[in-house]
Order: structure tokens, then sequence, then C-alpha cells
């Protein structure tokens, strides 16, 4: 049997290769976007936006459902049926993606006139459509090897993906793509795919390699159902709303008089700023993407005291973790830009959006911890209520505003998500957060950024800021010594206790 690694561990594995892999992915838009420019990067960007659209409705929930599901038996000690689960998501997700890949093939030279404005989207689409049940099927493989705990497997794999994917879709900008847009989308959607084989194969030779234990089978139908199809409808009405916005910001922002070139604006945004905004949530991408199967082991095993110590600490180190990456942003925000991407408006949004990364990232865990607990139902409520709201913002907001109406819809509607979604998990759970704790932290940055702004050096300003946050944290006792004691025994594994 192998050995079940904590999840801090697990955790710290899977940020090293979140790192690594966002990392390459935001050099590549740093590559992308000094090779076909603001307006190329746009036109990209809203045609990997349907791809995202076909991928998540071709998905259908599956991959968090087929983790879900291998948590919850492992956690019950029946892993002999886990063949049962992965048997029943692979046919569930076969059907779902070949449906959607067939009505997106048929339907791609109207998306790509009506939708997104140029056709010579049609054959990236349609390409995309052509790999879109391998995307899925990957998803549930990586979806049944997070819910084993097999984190290292599933890295190296990872690993391997994104380095095949970079390798081939380099290599068709550099030799076929050139600066045409069109092509470069072939390029991206063609190298994702081929990384996307290469996982699948991968992934399910490992599997075949166990030789695991069948049971008997098991009746899985209404409790896949009852898993995917609240996610699925989630995902897949999030990303409708997602896609149909990514489509109309160019549109309504045409009608703004201050907007001289509204997709360059609109691929600012989403393909350099965005980027750089999430790039340092990679290191909580490792920690949600554990939590979901963690907590379903938790609640199976109705372990409600590791419940709590989860959303308890969890909620802590997004806390503190987007404070300190909010505040260095906002900071670097210009120097960044212009070192990145020499875009002058790339800073000025990127120090308007830094500020929220608190928000973001807090909500990133959240909304892992609720779905864990088996509250997928609420995630898509929320999910609903937040993104139909953001449509009708910007549809409004935009055209009077511009730009700044696209930040004021995005902080309401995230805003409230996260609300809704933290007081979810908080009556949920039981567990109770002191006010005091973000009052503390986020007086803490204020006061930081305001002193470190005085710095006048690029370098050593972000430095500044983190030593004056520090030290803050300390004094006001949000940092206390029994958090750097649980720090160290973490790293130095002193304790037999697993986190």
């Amino acid at each position: 049997m192998r050995k079940k690694i904590p999840i801090f561990y697990s955790a710290l594995l899977l940020t090293g290769v979140n790192l690594l892999l966002r990392l390459i992915g935001t050099s590549f838009q740093v590559y992308l976007s000094g090779r076909i420019g603001a307006e190329g990067i746009g036109l990209v960007q809203l045609v990997m936006s349907v791809g995202s659209m076909a991928m998540v409705a071709g998905m259908a929930g599956i991959r968090t459902a087929t983790m879900y599901l291998t948590a919850e038996e492992t956690g019950r000690g029946r892993s002999e049926n886990v063949t049962w689960v992965l048997s029943g998501c692979c046919l569930y997700s076969v059907a779902i993606s070949a449906g959607v890949a067939v009505a997106v093939h048929l339907a791609a030279p109207f998306i790509a006139e009506n939708w997104v404005g140029a056709a010579e989207a049609t054959q990236p689409i349609r390409l995309f459509a052509a790999f879109l049940p391998v995307n899925c099927l990957c998803g549930v493989m990586v979806g049944y090897f997070t819910g084993a705990n097999r984190i290292v497997t599933l890295a190296a794999v990872e690993v391997a993906e994104q380095l095949c994917t970079m390798a081939a879709t380099i290599g068709l900008l550099s030799l076929w793509a050139g600066q045409d847009s069109g092509r470069a989308s072939l390029a991206v959607v063609m190298g994702s795919g081929l990384g996307a084989c290469l996982t699948l194969g991968c992934l399910v030779f490992l599997r075949l390699r166990d030789r695991a234990a069948t049971g008997p089978r098991i009746p899985l139908r209404g409790r896949l159902t009852q898993t995917a199809v609240p996610l699925a409808l989630a995902d897949d009405l999030r990303t409708g709303i997602t896609t149909v916005e990514n489509l109309m910001v160019p549109q309504r922002l045409a009608l703004h008089p201050g907007v001289v070139s509204p997709l360059a604006a609109f691929g600012t945004i989403h393909g350099m700023v965005f980027p750089v905004l999430m790039f340092p949530a990679a290191i909580l991408f490792g920690l949600t993407e554990l939590l979901i199967p963690e907590l379903a082991r938790c609640r199976a095993a109705g372990s409600e005291r590791r419940i709590h110590y989860l959303v308890r600490k969890s909620l802590r180190i997004a806390l503190l973790y987007g404070t300190a990456c909010g505040g260095v942003m906002y900071l670097c925000a210009e120097a960044l830009c212009r070192r990145l991407y020499s875009s002058a408006d790339a800073g000025t949004y990127l120090k308007w959006f830094a500020p929220l990364a608190v928000m973001l990232y807090c909500d990133s865990v959240t909304d892992a911890m609720i779905k864990g607990l088996g509250q997928q139902k609420a995630s898509v409520r929320y999910n609903i209520l937040t993104n139909s709201m953001d449509v009708a913002f910007l549809y409004t907001l935009l055209p009077k505003y511009g730009i700044r109406g696209y930040f004021v819809s995005f902080l309401i509607t995230h805003l409230i998500n996260f609300a809704l979604s933290l007081r979810r998990l908080l009556k949920i759970s039981g567990e109770h957060i002191p006010y005091s704790v973000p009052v503390l932290t986020l007086t803490a940055a204020l006061v930081s950024t305001w002193a470190a702004s005085f710095v006048s050096h690029p370098i050593l300003r972000p430095a500044a800021y983190l030593a004056l946050l520090t030290s803050l944290l300390i004094l006001l006792r949000v940092v206390s010594w029994a958090d750097i004691v649980w720090i160290k025994g973490l790293v130095l594994r002193r304790s037999g206790k697993k986190i």
C-alpha cells in the first residue's frame, strides 16, 4: 500500500509544480504579446474564451466529481470501488464531451463570424473540438490521481505535459504562424491538444499498471449525477456568461469615446494584467487542489475537528499571503509591466487590480472548501447570481465609464461572491473567524504600503513593504509565536501529526 503524503507536503509539491507551470505560462504570454501585439493577443484571448466554454461544457463537472467520489471511497476504506468510479466517470465524460465536440465543430463558422468577429477563428475552434474528448478524459484521470492522493505521479506528468505543450506551441509559432493571429491561435490549440494526449496516455498507463483490486459492482449513477450535474450547471453557466462578457467587452468599450482600440484594451487586461495578478496564486493552487478531496475524506469519516482545523488554517494562510502579494504588486505594478510588456497601460491597470488579490486568493480557497464539504449547489447559486450581475453591470457601465466601469463591475461581483461563499463555509463548518484578524491585517497592509511608497529604489520598495508588514503583524499579534512554531514544525517534520 502506498504511504499517504500529509496534505502539507502534497500542497508543497503541487505549489512548486504550479509555480513552474505558471511561470512558463506567464513567460509565454509575454513572448506572445511581443510577437503579435495587444490586438493579436485580444483575438487569441477571444478564441480561447470560446475554447474554454467548450471545455467546461464537455467536462460537465466530471473532474471534481471524480476527485470527490474517489476521496469518498478512499475515506470510507473502500478503495476496491474506485475502479467502478473511474468506469462510470469515463463513460459519462465520453458521452458528454463527444456531443459537445460535434456541436462546436458544426457551429464553428457561426461562432467565429458572429461571436468572435473574425472568420479566421473557425479553424482553431474546430481543432479545439477535435481534441475536446481527450481533454475531458484527462480531467477524469487527473481527478482520480488527486482524489487518491497520488500527487508525486500527477505532478511529474503535468510537468511533462506543459513541456510538451510549450515545445509544440513555440515550434509552430516560430516555424509556421509568424505574426498571424489566426495561425497563432491554431498553434496554441495544437500545442495544448498534443500535451493532453501525452497526459492521458501516461495516466491511463499508470492506472493499468497498478492492477488494482476490484470489488462487486456498485450503484454509481445517482451519486455521480448528484455530484457532477450541479458542478456542470455552475461551470457551464459561469463560463458561458464569462464568454459572453469577453465577447461583449470590446463591443461595449467601442462606445466609450476615451477608448481608442477596444480590442487592445481587452487584450491588455486579460492577456497581460490578469496573468501577472494571478501568478502568485499558483502557490495557493496546490492547497486548493487538495482541499476538495481532503475535506471530502474528513466529511465521510466524520472528522469534525480536522475540518475545523483545515478551514481555520487555510483561510488564515490565504489572507496573509494575499495581503503580502497584493501590496508587492501594487508597489511594483508600473515597473513590472514596463519591463515585461513595455506597456504603461498594463502597469496602470495592474495597480488598480493588485489590492483585490487579498479577496481573490481567499475566494479561491473558500470555493474549494465549500465544494469539498459537498456544497456544490450553493456554489451554483452564487455563481449564477454574480455572473448575471456582471453582465448587466458591464453592459451598462462600459459605454459610459470605459475601463473604470469594467473595474467597478469586477470588484462588486467578486466581492459579493466571496461574501456569500465565506458565509456558507462558516455556517456548514461551524468555524468562527474573529473580525479582528482581517481588520488588523488590512490595516497593517495599508500602513506598510504607505510607508514603503516613500522608498525610491524599485527593488528595496517591495522588500521594505514585506518587512514592515511582517513587523506590524507580529506587533498586532495577528502572527503569533505559536504560528512560527507551527510552520517550523511542518518544515522540520518533528511532529507525527499530519496537516
